[in-house]
């Protein structure tokens, strides 16, 4: 069982780990305990190409200072030769007697530098810390695991179910709050996909905004997909970051190519064709709701045709949370089957 001086120090790794980009390598810390527990080295990988968390700690040591040192790591060391060698063995050939480390390597060809360790006789304890070591990785496990980005679809509605008013008009049916934490979520993401669509009728900036207007620090790389022609104006290709634009209805293949780009989570908020042709496809991980006490009527739903053509094809969902925001409600849910399949 890890000690509390070893909690402190893996809550540190996960400091550490945050510090490392997102991207097609999961983000992870490392923290080197003498064997009185105090901080000889600290270390987090820096990107592709890099040296990993435990490397990058230990290189700060002199030759012989880790032996017999305790290494805590947010994610099991590694046990395979990328751009760089497993970490599972430099660890061993620095001398280390202990590894804590909070969680499983998910991926087949990186995992098993626990057993490689024990069988060098290191003492290795797993599990200190797992749930926001899970946190941290989470999107980066779905990528490996999947080939595509963790896709959230945000849309907001009246009660009645409507995305605009009769004449299209939709600004704003949800309130202050509700707007604020959507623009705190885009900002976490790393890209925010619209359709083509919504572009030409809204032109959003598809930036993340503070209430006066102002570019919060993090902004998610602008992506707009479908046929038709962007603007030479349009305020996306003013955007912060690069914008991407696809020529394409193959949301899978987008969503793949994004995944190449080492982007590990997407915004989509694109319109009720675009946010129901992602739901339809099967390719959304969590649904965010934002429900406004408000009546439109008419037909401009919120969402479309989502591939349901009677009561058994239901698309089933598990509600994770509901909350106010203001006089509104942010409903997350998750599609029940992929929920199930991630436990």
């Amino acid at each position: 069982m890890a000690s509390a001086v070893e909690i402190d120090a893996m809550r540190r790794a996960l400091q550490l780990a945050r510090r490392g980009p997102r991207g097609l390598n999961p983000q992870v810390g490392a923290v080197i305990l003498s064997p009185a527990g105090e901080i000889l080295a600290e270390g987090y990988h820096r990107g592709a190409g890099t040296a990993h968390a435990e490397v990058d700690a230990l290189s700060r040591l002199s030759p012989d200072a880790a032996r017999g040192a305790t290494a805590v790591v947010t994610l099991e060391p590694c046990n395979h030769t990328g751009r760089t060698g497993p970490c599972a063995l430099a660890l061993i050939e620095a001398g280390i007697g202990r590894v804590v480390y909070a969680l499983d390597d998910p991926t087949d060809a990186a995992s098993g530098g626990a057993d490689r360790l024990r069988a060098a006789g290191v003492d290795v304890e797993s599990g200190a810390e797992r749930e926001a070591a899970e946190a941290l990785v989470h999107d980066w496990a779905v990528l490996k695991r999947t080939g595509r980005p963790h896709v959230t679809v945000k849309w907001a509605q009246s009660l009645d179910g409507r995305a605009a008013a009769a004449d299209g008009s939709s600004q704003w049916i949800t309130g202050p709050a509700a707007r604020r934490d959507v623009h705190a979520r885009r900002a976490r993401a790393d890209a925010i996909v619209a359709g083509t669509g919504t572009v030409r009728a809204d032109d959003p900036a598809l930036t993340a905004r503070a209430d006066d207007g102002s570019l919060l620090e993090t902004q998610p790389v602008p992506v707009v997909v479908g046929r038709s022609e962007t603007a030479p104006d349009a305020a996306v290709r003013r955007h912060p970051r690069t914008p991407l634009f696809y020529d394409s209805h193959d949301l899978a293949a987008v969503l793949a190519d994004l995944g190449e780009k080492g982007i590990q989570r997407v915004f989509v908020e694109g319109g009720p064709t675009l946010a129901s042709a992602v739901v339809r496809a099967g390719l959304a991980d969590e649904l965010l709701v934002y429900l406004a006490p408000v009546l439109l009527g008419g037909s401009r739903l919120a969402l479309g045709d989502v591939g349901v053509p009677t009561i058994a094809d239901a698309r089933r969902l598990a509600v994770a949370s509901v909350q106010n925001l203001g006089d509104d409600l942010l409903i997350v849910a998750h599609p029940s089957s992929d929920r199930e399949g991630e436990s």
